[in-house]
């Protein structure tokens, strides 16, 4: 049994008017919702099981993957405050199982689905690990800092120019259930929001082994209307490789 949890309860504001009065999650990509491309994706990989946290205009999700092939599990949030609060909700869907989690603006492909989750489960002394990507300057996403492919600490959103690292995390991650319990105590960010990075520094300093994965293809985050073209052009790509 392999399990997913995708974080889909999102409105979209940064989008505009790409998004219209649709949840973030269900802004069309090559003619089906960006969603369905994550899903198929997940099933392509051998994942079984996916729980989808929803929020915004959660009923349209439900609607649209009434008949989907694969076991979905839907969670309603109805207190936007955060990714942490969005994962915990997740708990009883993922029991005593180690699971993927990802986020509905956030394509990533089937290899490296594959290979982030064999990365946890070769090494059974980890408590999860952080997918990155290497870029010049992190302070848009998450600083990630390793030693030895181990993580030594993650900032949220630094300040321009401030980080020492170019891996910015790419909002992918696999966990065992260890996680669950510094969910529980993660506290308010400067930004107003309970957050699952808050979360993974709490793990490392709590002495529990996490492992880096580097992203090795293609991959792209959704989130501003000028983001659309560059995911429609980079899975034109991928169809055609």
């Amino acid at each position: 049994m392999r399990k997913a949890v995708i974080l889909a309860a999102g409105r979209g504001t940064r989008m505009q008017d790409a998004a219209g009065d649709l949840p973030k999650a269900m802004i069309p990509l090559a003619g089906k919702p960006m969603l369905e491309h994550i899903l198929d994706r997940l099933r392509q990989a051998g994942f079984t099981d996916v729980a989808l946290v929803v929020g915004y205009r959660a009923g349209a999700i439900e609607f649209h993957f009434a008949s989907y092939p694969l076991a979905l599990t839907f969670i309603i949030q109805t207190q936007l405050n955060g990714t942490a609060p969005a994962l915990l909700l997740a708990r009883g869907f993922v029991g005593n199982d180690p699971f993927l989690l990802t986020f509905g603006d956030t394509l990533t492909t089937v290899d490296d689905y594959r290979r982030m989750w064999s990365r946890l489960t070769a090494d059974p002394d980890a408590a999860a690990v952080a997918v990155v990507k290497h870029v010049e300057d992190p302070w848009q996403g998450a600083a990630v800092y390793e030693q030895d492919g181990v993580l030594t600490g993650i900032i949220e959103k630094p300040a321009p120019g401030t980080s020492t690292t170019h891996w910015n995390s790419a909002g992918s991650y696999v966990f065992r259930p260890e996680v669950f319990p510094q969910l529980e105590r993660v506290p308010l960010s400067p930004r107003g929001e309970y957050e699952v990075t808050s979360a993974v520094s709490q793990m490392i300093e709590a002495g529990n082994r996490l492992l880096l994965y580097p992203l090795q293809d293609g991959w792209r985050d959704v989130g501003r209307p000028s983001d659309i073209d560059a995911a429609e052009a980079l899975l034109s790509e991928q169809r055609e490789r």
